[in-house]
């Protein structure tokens, strides 16, 4: 035993030590010599508006050290302070507080300049005070939430008695709407998680953590949805309905958690303004999701009383408060993109749940080219593309 964990341990040993020797000897600095230019990448993370002052955090996204030397805000100098100093290593970060009378409504550009000359902006496109919690603020991020989240996915729950009266074709057809709706979800968390990683620094390396953690999320549901039908393994159609719909709601709760971090962030920033038009467009383009969430159930015939659809509604409907609340207040780049990865792993493992249910009795080939599932998908992709314009 002794013997095999020796062998185990070490090659680990050893790289720890080659490790050690790299960081010692720092060839890399060798071979530049004293007069090659330092590698430095400076990333502002998040720009917030005190009154008379704005508040900059840094970070260093480089390899080599950074030191900021001189702030300008509007191509003008300006005095600032650094609470953690402004010599910065790889990951290093620090809050600058620069005292500048911002004016509400306008455009500013906040520039940081490194003792090497070396420049790196960030622009306030609307200036607007940010939000600091308050019962106010709260109120108004739940308001929002709710609009946009739980009441239109309540409201597409109550479609469930009409939808148990329907053949078993037409169920063929809503469950295809189904795949169709959860398929646009997909498409465009995947985007917006693409776009998110894009500006994360790149030591983060954006692309890689959401593709990861979509996988991470797609497996962990995988597993909780056999652990669920193991409990009870001659599960009848109706329990296995009602396992697809909680997965469903899981999926479209962790999306809808993103879309409140979209949406309390831009307003937070002043770059939304969430007028009618818009609160409009967010209620039709979810009320959609409710439907969604009870297809399963209704294809099982499955009874379920008030408060079996009150939980799926919560479930689906107010992650979309706690995102408004998280983005309005403390949003954070890799949260927004590792959340949106979640979404999406969610929507695309409720997707194989729905088309491996809707196969069972034949080839999925052969049922995805039935006439009702081909009007269902893109009766669904037409829903939430027509819906989703007006949302903009």
């Amino acid at each position: 035993m002794t013997r095999r964990l020796l062998l185990a341990v070490l090659p680990l040993l050893l790289l720890g030590g080659l490790l050690a020797l790299i960081a010692r000897s720092d060839p890399a600095d060798m071979l530049r010599g004293d007069g090659y230019p330092p590698v430095e990448r400076l990333t502002v993370q998040r720009v917030t508006l005190e009154p008379g002052g704005i508040v900059a955090r840094v970070m260093n996204d480089g390899p080599d050290e950074v030191t900021i030397a001189q702030v300008q805000v509007d191509d003008a100098f300006w005095t600032f302070t650094a609470d953690n100093g402004v010599a910065l290593r790889h990951l290093g970060r620090t809050t600058l507080r620069i005292p500048y009378p911002w004016v509400a409504g306008d455009a500013h550009v906040v520039r940081l300049l490194s003792s090497t000359g070396a420049t790196f902006e960030r622009e306030i496109p609307v200036a607007v005070e940010t939000p600091t919690p308050s019962a106010r603020f709260f109120g108004v991020f739940t308001l929002i939430g709710l609009y946009v989240g739980v009441v239109p996915v309540a409201l597409g729950l109550l479609w469930f008695p009409f939808l148990t009266r329907l053949s078993a074709r037409a169920m063929d057809f809503l469950l295809a709407l189904t795949v169709g709706l959860l398929a646009f979800l997909l498409v465009d968390g995947a985007q917006e998680g693409f776009e998110a990683a894009a500006v994360l620094p790149e030591s983060f390396q954006g692309p890689v953590l959401f593709a990861l953690a979509a996988a991470g999320a797609y497996l962990l549901l995988e597993g909780i949805g056999a652990w669920l039908k193991s409990r009870r393994a001659s599960a009848d159609e109706g329990y296995r309905g009602w396992v697809l719909a909680v997965l469903i709601a899981v999926g479209i709760g962790l999306h809808n958690f993103g879309e409140g971090l979209a949406i309390g962030s831009a307003f937070a920033l002043g770059e939304a303004a969430l007028g009618t038009l818009l609160i409009v467009g967010f209620t039709l383009h979810n009320t959609t999701e409710g439907l969604a969430i009870v297809a399963p159930l209704a294809r099982a015939r499955q009874a379920v009383s008030l408060g079996g659809l009150v939980q799926l509604g919560l479930i689906g409907g107010v992650p979309t408060i706690a995102g408004a609340w998280l983005g309005g207040f403390v949003y954070s780049p890799i949260w927004s993109v590792l959340f949106l990865a979640v979404g999406v792993g969610a929507i695309a493992q409720v997707i194989g749940q729905i088309v491996r249910q809707m196969s069972r009795e034949g080839s999925a080939a052969r049922m995805l080219a039935t006439r009702p599932v081909l009007t269902g998908l893109a009766a669904g992709f037409a829903v939430m593309y027509v819906t989703g314009m007006l949302v903009g």
